[in-house]
């Protein structure tokens, strides 16, 4: 079969392209070999984010008493957690499949592993595709740690552990990222003990040691173990649950072990030898700022990029990549791409960290101010948290920004617009700012400033 653009990979880059297209004219192929909508759909984004509201519940049900309101105890039915997480997934999944039909005749899309067959042949079951035009966007998968007697326990991973229907009576979590941090706390607030297992000094290691120390405060406040510098030798099973040795020969005792120690592009089996598109040492798609690889006709968006792996960084690289395509000039280089761990509190960041401008000998100065210090945010009684602001001495614009407090992944989008606009932060300054909001606490940030202090 012949088509104008083939997709493999149906994630939210994936699909929008492949709609957008085929409503400009083209005849489009979509393939997937797992479920419509992709990691963010299935197992990210929606589903963690819909269990993580049902924790957030519980833990302020829990606090209620501290505003004067007293519940009685809390008791978390984690399998109707997961019933509603699953019926919200398969809305999503249903709306994406919606999606694709609204394109009418002009696109198609099949259920089966795609593989490079040529430089523009892709093979799906028993059937060859070809275009001039073909886009990865196949997103990643979990790594596994070489740790002696992985493959003979039941370990968990981020989509596993979303089906567990009994809450884990103790939680190991390998790993301290965006994904552990997430499911480390989400599974405290529903009833674990839990454990995590930090090979850093820090969790979050490309945060500033003052951010991450912020929300690793919050967690040992809800009483979540933090290991640092935890190196994991093997794991094994025995009749009182799992054990975890670590390097200096210390056991950690649980009953589950999440494995969350990063994640890695989909392309082991693309072909990618056949068509001529280079990986890198990760097995990431090396892709210029047009994302074009090196086989002629052949782009890459998303995940398998490597880099920062965020949906919303996904969805941008398909409105570029369109643009692209359509004969505009458009690059995905020196892009700001903001991100928030939705952990409770939130952490948030824009631009530079204060340690990256160190490494880069960029001039900067910077504020900081606890979160306790907004008064919406102690009339809330949510005062966990630090805001830190970087600005450049000389022009005032804002170099970088991080939140970590309750919808910091909504305040940060404060620096971003500016950020995108050029403006200073004299901005933030001169703007009259609600009160009382958490948005005022930004304006109080900057006007911590020396240049602005009144």
């Amino acid at each position: 079969m012949r088509y104008d653009v083939i997709v493999i990979g149906s994630g939210q880059a994936g699909v929008p392209l492949a709609a957008r297209l085929a409503e400009a004219g083209k005849r489009v192929l979509i393939v997937e070999r797992a479920l419509l909508g992709g990691t963010c759909v299935n197992t990210g984004c929606t589903p963690t984010k819909t269990m993580m509201a049902s924790a957030r519940t519980a833990q302020v049900a829990r606090r209620a008493g501290r505003l004067g309101v007293h519940t009685g105890p809390v008791v978390v039915d984690l399998a109707a957690v997961v019933d509603r997480k699953n019926r919200i997934v398969e809305e999503w999944r249903a709306g994406v499949q919606r999606r694709l039909e609204a394109s009418g005749d002009r696109l198609q899309w099949k259920h089966g592993q795609a593989r490079f067959a040529g430089p523009h042949e892709v093979q799906v079951g028993d059937e060859t595709h070809h275009a001039e035009t073909i886009i990865i966007n196949t997103g990643g998968r979990p790594v596994l740690p070489p740790l002696a007697g992985l493959e003979q326990v039941d370990f968990l991973d981020n989509a596993s552990i979303m089906q567990l229907r009994d809450i884990p009576k103790h939680l190991i979590v390998l790993g301290g990222g965006y994904i552990a941090v997430e499911f480390g706390q989400m599974f405290r607030r529903f009833g674990s003990e839990v454990t995590i297992l930090q090979r850093s000094k820090h969790l979050l290691g490309r945060e500033d040691e003052d951010v991450a120390k912020a929300l690793e405060d919050a967690f040992l406040a809800e009483g979540i173990q933090i290991r640092f510098g935890a190196e994991a030798k093997a794991v094994w099973k025995d009749q009182d649950g799992l054990r975890v040795e670590l390097q200096n020969g210390t056991l950690v005792r649980g009953s589950h072990l999440l494995v969350a120690v990063g994640r890695e592009p989909n392309t082991k089996d693309l072909g990618c030898d056949a068509a001529g598109i280079e990986l890198d040492k990760r097995g990431a798609i090396v892709a210029d700022e047009h994302y074009r690889t090196m086989a002629p006709g052949v782009y890459a968006v998303g995940d398998v990029l490597g880099g920062a792996q965020f949906t919303h960084n996904s969805w941008d690289d398909h409105r570029l990549l369109f643009d692209i395509l359509n004969g505009r000039e458009r690059h995905r280089s020196g892009r700001l791409v903001p991100y928030s761990v939705f952990t409770d509190p939130q952490l948030a960041r824009v631009g530079l960290s204060e340690t990256e401008a160190k490494e880069k000998g960029i001039a900067y100065e910077a504020a900081t101010m606890p979160f306790a210090n907004i008064a919406r945010a102690i009339e809330l009684d949510e005062t966990a948290g630090i805001l830190k602001v970087l600005i450049d001495p000389k022009t005032e614009k804002i170099l970088g920004a991080a939140i970590v407090g309750i919808e910091a992944g909504e305040l940060i989008h404060i620096f971003v617009s500016l950020m995108q606009a050029g403006a200073t932060a004299r901005a933030i300054v001169d703007a009259q700012a609600i009160h009382p909001t958490l948005a005022e606490g930004v304006q109080s940030l900057v006007m911590s400033l020396d240049r602005y202090k009144l």
